[in-house]
């Protein structure tokens, strides 16, 4: 059994930072688990890759939901990145810090040194902006960002109309007030996707005291007398254990790392014991408190302007295609799923901007499934801060047992009304003279849906996730019989054991949930170095 100063479990967007970091001090031996692949595969690296990354076992986990009361009973696929940079490899590839809102909440739930202002530099060491530095943006770290390299006719007039509805353009989402609209800021360079495996691993794989093992699937933690000692893992057709003197993190993301430390014996005892699962920390909270981003996706179709879907229907063009990114990194090849958002309140009761609108020059039933033959744009939108808590659990005690992963989406009379109105401000924008000469028709959910109850229902029919699980282990303060973590990420009840990743996320911050995953990775490896000075 191979010994290590600390343990990864999970390569992607939080475990290739902490890889980095921990393993910049040669002193420390670092071992790297990824249940998934490498990142060889072409459409990694292309950005429009997303399109046959998702739904394909090679890059994706293959997840699925329970039945889901609050969409008509659909299952939903939830997928999850199978490969080093996790679903960095595979997402949206938007650049999103949230709201300042966010952070300052976490700091008045007791969370001390989460607030804005404790983050923002966290977010600012790692930062390598296009732009020139400024109070809000830096460069020279290893998390790139940059503007699209493609704009898009039909975008622009959305946007225009967006501004005629009351909704004002801006420059940057990132400021820590994103209502308005703007092009999307994406964590690509020079038109390839830069997933957290390029940016934080790769510099990092030629360190000796770093190891990576790919198509290692964890399956537990071994708990010794109070303390994390051991990972068991498996690998080629055999179960393999390593052991750790120093800590034990678990960065397997919203999905996974619930599962783990229930298989590790730490959750809800009942829930453990009926499984055949030693309870060894009885900690209800772990599993709970899933939060996620439902995206409700009406679709319009639109004459006179060109989208992706009669672009890409046109042999030719789709060839030329190919031919300017393979010349200059640019054209549709480069696109993020979303170029253009727009952040609004659904109703003036809210402080700040609740919606999100990602507005796509193109349309599909469903990711993995091809374009509409017809010519038309996308107008998803996403209720930022649900009221509705779901949950992720073991469904046995393998670890090649699916997850049990019931978000409970619109459970709440709150996430209903923001769905009604979330639909009907996306009428508002499309009503707009700006898009008059374009003659938007609604495809989805169709002009003949008019009441609240009949707009519910569509919402029901048309809502999917927008890839942003969080919360399921969440950090709070002593006294808190819920909180998984206490405010240094530590494991209630364990000694040597973390969890940094999304899990972590008391509540779900206002925009796409990447980059605040980076940045708790960053901060957390902070916290382990500290902490290992102070011990000496």
């Amino acid at each position: 059994m191979a010994a290590f100063d600390y343990i990864i479990a999970g390569a992607g967007s939080a475990g290739c930072v902490l890889a980095n970091r921990l393993s910049a001090n040669p002193k420390n031996r670092v071992l790297l688990l990824e249940g998934g692949g490498r990142d060889n595969w072409v459409w990694f690296h292309i950005p429009v890759g997303y399109l046959f990354a998702i739904g394909n076992p090679r890059a994706d986990w293959l997840f699925t939901t329970q039945p889901e009361p609050g969409l008509n009973g659909r299952t939903l696929a939830y997928p999850r990145g199978k490969v080093l940079g996790g679903s960095s490899a595979i997402n949206a590839m938007i650049y999103m810090r949230g709201q300042a809102r966010d952070y300052d909440g976490w700091r008045q739930m007791g969370l001390t040194g989460w607030g804005w202002d404790d983050v923002l530099p966290v977010f600012m060491k790692h930062e390598d902006h296009e732009r020139p530095p400024n109070e809000l943006h830096a460069r020279g770290g290893e998390w790139r960002v940059e503007y699209p390299r493609l704009r898009w006719d039909v975008l622009d007039r959305i946007r225009d109309a967006a501004e005629q509805a009351g909704i004002e353009k801006i420059d940057d989402f990132n400021a820590g007030d994103n209502t308005g609209s703007s092009y999307f800021q994406v964590n690509q360079k020079m038109g390839r996707r830069w997933s957290a495996a390029r940016g934080f691993l790769r510099p990092a794989l030629s360190r000796p005291n770093l190891t990576v093992e790919t198509g290692a699937l964890v399956d537990r933690v071994e708990i010794v007398d109070g303390r994390a000692k051991t990972v068991v893992y498996h690998k080629d057709g055999q179960l393999r254990r390593a052991s750790a003197r120093g800590e034990i993190v678990l960065s397997a993301g919203a999905v996974a790392s619930p599962a783990i430390l229930e298989r590790s014996g730490i959750g809800d005892g009942m829930r453990l014991g009926a499984h055949g699962i030693e309870t060894l920390v009885h900690s209800p909270g772990v599993g709970e408190n899933l939060q996620d981003h439902l995206q409700i996706r009406p679709i319009y179709k639109v004459t006179g302007i060109t989208t992706l879907n009669d672009m890409y229907a046109n042999l030719f063009r789709r060839a030329m295609m190919g031919v300017d990114y393979a010349l200059r990194r640019r054209g549709p090849l480069t696109m993020a799923p979303s170029q253009v958002g727009a952040f609004v309140k659904s109703s003036p009761q809210y402080e700040t901007a609740n919606l999100e609108f990602h507005f796509q020059p193109l349309s599909l039933d469903k990711w993995g499934d091809g374009l509409h033959p017809f010519p038309a744009f996308t107008a998803s939108v996403c209720n930022l801060r649900p009221s509705s808590r779901g949950s992720i659990h073991v469904s046995g005690p393998k670890a090649t047992d699916a997850p049990a992963i019931q978000p409970n989406y619109l459970s709440t009379e709150e996430d209903r009304q923001v769905a009604v109105d979330s639909l009907k401000w996306a009428r508002r924008i499309v009503a707009q003279k700006a898009l008059e000469p374009f003659r938007p028709e609604e495809y989805k959910p169709g002009a003949h849906i008019q009441s609240d109850e009949e707009m519910l229902v569509s919402a029901g029919d048309l809502g999917t996730t927008i890839f942003h699980p969080v919360g399921t282990a969440r950090m709070g303060i002593d006294g808190d019989r819920m909180a998984v973590l206490d405010e240094r990420l530590r494991v209630r009840g364990v000694d040597g054991l973390r969890v940094i990743d999304a899990s972590a996320m008391p509540t779900i911050t206002s925009g796409n949930t990447n980059s605040p995953t980076i940045m708790i990775a960053e901060k957390g490896a902070g916290m382990i170095i500290e902490d290992a000075r102070q011990r000496g």
